[in-house]
């Protein structure tokens, strides 16, 4: 669900499913079904390279504490060393990722999620990775001084290009509860003490299974690419009801921590480096 207070009321809410795979899980994946592969191509697949591309390099820093991430690193090994980027460290406890398989070899994920836990259980924190419509990543981390009453709960300036109708000095403000057999994620925007757009994302945990991926299949046709079909139709709408827009390299200075450049930050596309570092966003 996506709702925005002002200048001008407008909502949306659709129906999709997410995949909640635990890192350490993933190698039991590859055989296990006939719809869903890992690192190659099917109707439903998950791949690595798809998140945290920590190798790339990091546009416009201003973070602190950076440490050094092998080329080619697994996703594992991706997500302790954002962790330890911030002083913190699952000690070999489970991480479970949050976010939409690529569907027909197609993907848009416009958040993930990584719920760290340590090994008696406990959570460690969240890390939130969003991706606009430009393809840019910028990471967010919610560490244990955030978590309140079962959430992980944080308001942080955002600095980056996410909508078009929002401008890059608004604050995130995070509410994540602890992932369970529910999920249940609200991210809003504020500019200034005023809530002008909130974003919920609510579910059910259920068993994965071929038959179930089979009945995806069927409910939520071409998922992924619907994404971000829905993304451009409500900018259309948002446009039509004249809601005041923000052009995306108008204010390139402030849009900052983020990986993977668009050419109005840049001027020209950022190639990968065999070593990056991994700092803290």
């Amino acid at each position: 669900m996506h709702a925005r207070f002002a200048p001008r009321r407008h909502r949306f809410a659709y129906r999709a499913f997410y995949l909640a795979v635990d890192l350490d899980e993933v190698p039991e994946l590859r055989d296990r079904f006939r719809l869903l592969s890992v690192d190659r191509r099917n109707v439903f697949s998950f791949n690595d390279r798809d998140f945290l591309p920590l190798a790339e390099v990091l546009h416009n820093r201003s973070v602190e504490r950076p440490i050094a991430v092998r080329d080619g690193a697994p996703l594992r090994e991706r997500v302790e060393a954002v962790l330890a980027s911030h002083g913190l460290s699952t000690n070999g406890g489970r991480v479970e990722l949050v976010a939409m398989p690529r569907m027909l070899g197609y993907l848009f994920n416009p958040v993930s999620f990584y719920y760290c836990f340590d090994r008696d259980g406990a959570p460690v924190a969240t890390i939130v990775e969003v991706t606009n419509t430009f393809r840019e990543i910028k990471v967010f981390v919610l560490g244990p001084s955030t978590l309140r009453d079962g959430a992980f709960r944080l308001r942080v300036p955002k600095h980056f290009y996410v909508s078009p109708f929002s401008d890059v000095d608004v604050s995130f403000d995070f509410a994540l509860r602890v992932a369970s057999e529910t999920l249940d994620i609200r991210i809003d925007d504020y500019d200034g003490a005023e809530r002008s757009f909130t974003s919920g994302l609510t579910g059910t945990a259920k068993p994965l299974t071929d038959a179930r991926l089979g009945w995806y299949l069927l409910a939520y046709p071409m998922l992924t690419a619907r994404v971000i079909a829905l993304i451009h139709w409500n900018a259309l709408r948002l446009a039509l009801k004249r809601v005041p827009w923000y052009r995306k390299g108008a204010r390139a200075t402030a849009q900052r921590d983020l990986r993977r450049p668009h050419v109005s930050l840049v001027g020209a596309p950022v190639q990968p480096t065999s070593l990056h570092v991994a700092t803290r966003p």
